[in-house]
């Protein structure tokens, strides 16, 4: 099963799912899910690199870390992210995204204030992992 991404349906905000191999290709997914709420990532041109780094035991927490750490850095230094990688060892997480700074010309979607706790799950299936929860828009 390669990388992939969906949305479950919830009445005032959007549900996301990630899926992959690993709990990392998971949450990477996951990743790409919300950013493509708020650009397409298709179109981006990812040059600029951010790292992230967490320490979290809980694989449920871990997610919600990772996409709204992803988020406030992204916020900062003004960027639409597209690319994600994540490593896990231990309790440490170590994630890197690429993407490039917000212009006139990227088509912005709906913004993405936050990932929340709502509905959150991390599974293993049969044949892959998936990571799910709702984000705030």
């Amino acid at each position: 099963m390669s990388k992939e991404y969906d949305y479950f349906d919830h009445d005032a905000d959007i549900g996301i799912i990630g899926k992959g191999k690993s709990i990392e290709e998971a949450f990477e997914s996951a990743a790409a899910a919300m950013f493509a709420i708020m650009v397409n990532a298709d179109a981006l041109n990812c040059r600029e690199l951010i790292e992230v780094e967490f320490e979290e035991e809980d694989n449920e927490f871990a997610l919600v870390e990772w996409l709204n750490k992803l988020l406030a850095v992204s916020h900062m230094k003004h960027l639409a992210l597209g690319r994600f990688a994540l490593h896990k060892e231990g309790n440490i997480w170590s994630g890197k995204a690429w993407g490039e700074k917000w212009q006139r010309d990227l088509e912005r979607g709906t913004e993405v204030k936050g990932a929340t706790l709502t509905m959150l799950s991390v599974e293993e299936k049969e044949d892959h992992w998936e990571a799910r929860c709702v984000v705030d828009v």
